[in-house]
């Protein structure tokens, strides 16, 4: 076979520093960036907070970027403009002198396989692969864990859906759904579960030893071999103590976290964004309350100056002095830009929310929720699909009438007979109110149910109808039925 040398013109994105910075922050909830900026405070000598609020971050910040940032690297852009969001004000104040800002009941009454469907909702796939990713978490034990193996799944599909899929493919889809909320929902096994919670916690030594520790020594871990561990792995008890910190900090029974146990904490949650509502107008705020603003370490600044004036009479020391300050100083302005760019982002993604589901927060009147999908908040903001995720997912918004769960604000969409568009949760609703409302003797079957609906003028299937009932899970008439 003969060789043959050809030149390829490639195009890769690299992201720089402050992207990666810019992207681990976007993810994190508001009490997990208070914690993140407090540790790099604690890393960094160069980095300092200030007295005033972040929105009220020192001009001379921006000052000090010189050439190190450049126009290039920002992937985020500007603020809208009043003009393009009209309908209503926007605030950044902070409100840290409101009290009892979430003394407020939280609104989430799903099941996990509600849940993980109405996430399931968000992502861009296909009528096919959106059946069998359902399947798959239909599959789910009330722990999370996936306990049957795919070619039995494939095996069912084929057999009651004439859907023909294979387990490679299905295992793709698995990955997909152990992207979801809570981490660890989808696992096959406990070894998988807590890899998976791991792989989205913060990389540190302890997490990534933590993460060796259970691909690799699972099973002595699991009979606490531990004098095997130290040994094998070349480390110390120190290390090994707090990599078991960090794996016994997880969640083996991830499915857990949806009802039950979560409930109970609910009113623990700090609300990323607040809503407030007054003579018709709508108001968002972000809760900075305990997000104290950045700034440079002045002495810092003014050492590394003097060195670099002095660079010609430098010893090896000093520059090696001046290397360390300098890198300390531009992780630090990276750090801080970072945290404006979150909140850029943040502000942005629920400005657009408000504006799509504007007529929700005016009445919060759940049959006001129109249709909305991770691509229509994108188009709105310029970000990408993966951006708007990020933001989505474990943050909370905080109205007059409780605490909602971003994805809450998203649904798929359905059509009435006049081929207006309609939220699926609207339909729902209408579902539930309609079997709350049922004679108890004679309870309204899932037939009688999409002809109530169709008499309504939703385009709706029986077998939609079931699906949802089982979302809301409703059993079926049989035994609902009461004497």
């Amino acid at each position: 076979m003969a060789l043959k040398q050809q030149q390829e013109l490639k195009q890769t994105q690299r992201l720089s520093p402050l992207q990666m910075q810019v992207i681990k922050l976007v993810e994190l909830n508001t009490v997990e960036v208070e914690d993140r900026i407090k540790q790099e405070v604690e890393d960094n000598p160069a980095l300092e907070t200030g007295s005033d609020e972040l929105s009220e971050n020192t001009e001379g910040d921006e000052k000090e970027k010189g050439e190190e940032i450049t126009q290039d690297e920002m992937m985020l852009g500007d603020y809208l403009t009043e003009e393009d969001i009209p309908d209503y004000h926007i605030a950044q104040q902070d409100r840290r002198n409101e009290p009892n800002l979430i003394e407020i009941s939280y609104y989430d009454d799903q099941s996990l396989i509600d849940s993980l469907l109405e996430q399931l909702s968000m992502l861009d796939l296909d009528e096919r692969r959106h059946t069998i990713a359902t399947y798959i978490i239909g599959n789910l034990d009330e722990n999370g864990y996936l306990q049957r193996d795919l070619q039995s799944i494939s095996d069912d599909l084929l057999f009651q859906q004439q859907l023909e899929v294979t387990p490679l493919q299905l295992e793709d889809l698995l990955y997909e759904i152990q992207e979801l909320d809570p981490a660890g929902v989808g696992a096959r096994n406990l070894q998988e579960c807590l890899l998976l919670q791991l792989t989205r916690m913060e990389p540190s030594v302890p997490v990534k030893l933590a993460e060796a520790i259970l691909t690799d020594y699972f099973e002595e871990f699991s009979r606490k071999h531990y004098d095997k561990i130290i040994q094998q792995m070349n480390i110390t008890q120190e290390d090994l103590r707090k990599a078991i910190g960090e794996i016994t900090s997880l969640n083996p029974k991830p499915g857990n976290a949806i009802g039950g146990a979560l409930q109970t904490a609910m009113n623990n949650i700090t609300p990323d964004f607040l809503v407030d509502t007054d003579n018709g107008q709508v108001t968002i705020y972000l809760n900075n309350s305990n997000i104290p603003s950045l700034k440079v370490n002045s002495s810092f600044t003014e050492m590394l100056k003097g060195y670099q004036e002095n660079r010609e009479s430098m010893s090896a020391d000093d520059r090696q002095a001046m290397l360390f300050m300098k890198q300390k100083v531009d992780s630090a302005k990276w750090f801080i830009d970072a945290v404006k760019q979150r909140q850029n982002t943040l502000q942005r993604t629920m400005e657009a929310i408000l504006h799509l589901q504007y007529d929700f927060f005016l009445s919060e009147d759940e049959t006001q929720l129109k249709p909305m999908v991770l691509k229509d908040v994108a188009e709105r903001t310029g970000f990408d699909i993966s951006t708007v995720s990020r933001v989505s997912n474990s943050k909370y918004v905080q109205t007059h009438n409780g605490i909602y769960p971003l994805k809450y604000f998203f649904s798929e969409a359905m059509q009435t007979s006049d081929g207006e568009d309609i939220s699926s949760r609207e339909v729902k609703k209408i579902l539930r109110d309609s079997i709350e409302g049922e004679n108890p003797s004679r309870p309204l079957t899932d037939d009688q149910l999409t002809r109530i609906l169709n008499g309504k003028g939703y385009l709706i299937a029986r077998r939609t109808v079931a699906k949802y009932r089982e979302q809301l899970n409703i059993p079926v008439s049989r035994l609902r039925k009461k004497i």
